[in-house]
C-alpha cells in the first residue's frame, strides 16, 4: 500500500472521502508539480473537475500551455477515480495512455472525469466473468464555458479481481525464475 493510500484511510476517519480527495491530490507534490488543480469533487465520487491555469509555471516556449503539464494535470484522476469508486477487491492500474492535441492553450483549461453507476456495474459484471479487462476513458481538456477543445487524453485502464491479479502475478513470476 502507498503513502497516499495509507495517508487516504487515516484521513477517510475524520474527512469526507470527497473532500479527501480533492484537498489530498491538491496537496501533494505529484500532483501541485502538474500545476493543476481539482476545483469539485461530487461526494458519490463519481465527477471530478479540474481546473488547470495558465501561469509563468506552465508556459512553454510559444508562450501557451506545456503539454506536460496538460498531460500531468488529466493523467492520474481516472485511475485513482476508479480505485476509489470499486474499492480494494479489485486492482486498477494505468495501461497507455495518448494526448491529442488540437490547438495552443493560451487560457485557463478545464477538464471533468465522470464515472455512471451503469459502468462501475458493467466493470464490476465483466469482472465476474472474465476476471481482467481494459476500458477507455477519454478526457477533453476545454475552456471554461466547453466552447473550445485544446486536447484530448485517452486513458486504457487494466481492472482485475485483486484474487486473479495475484494468482497471476504469482504464476507469471514463477515461469520466470
Amino acid at each position: 500500500m502507498s503513502i497516499y493510500q495509507n495517508l487516504s484511510e487515516i484521513g477517510a476517519k475524520f474527512i469526507k472521502k470527497h473532500k479527501l480527495f480533492k484537498y489530498g491530490f491538491n496537496l501533494s507534490p505529484m500532483y501541485r508539480r502538474s500545476t493543476g488543480r481539482i476545483t469539485h469533487v461530487s461526494e458519490d465520487l463519481l465527477n471530478i473537475t479540474i481546473k488547470l491555469p495558465i501561469s509563468y509555471k506552465n508556459k512553454n516556449y510559444v508562450n501557451s500551455i506545456f503539454g506536460g503539464s496538460m498531460f500531468s494535470a488529466v493523467d492520474p484522476i481516472p485511475m485513482v477515480q476508479l480505485m476509489n469508486l470499486l474499492g480494494k477487491d479489485f486492482v486498477v492500474w494505468d495501461k497507455s495512455a495518448e494526448i491529442f492535441f488540437k490547438r495552443p492553450a493560451r487560457e485557463h483549461l478545464y477538464a471533468n472525469f465522470t464515472y455512471t453507476l451503469e459502468e462501475l456495474d458493467e466493470i464490476k459484471n465483466s469482472i465476474a466473468q472474465q476476471n481482467e479487462m481494459e476500458i477507455i476513458k477519454t478526457t477533453a481538456l476545454t475552456n471554461k464555458d466547453k466552447t473550445t477543445e485544446f486536447c484530448k487524453v485517452q486513458k486504457t485502464i487494466y481492472i482485475a479481481d485483486k484474487s486473479y491479479y495475484k494468482k497471476k502475478r504469482k504464476i507469471l513470476s514463477e515461469k520466470n525464475t
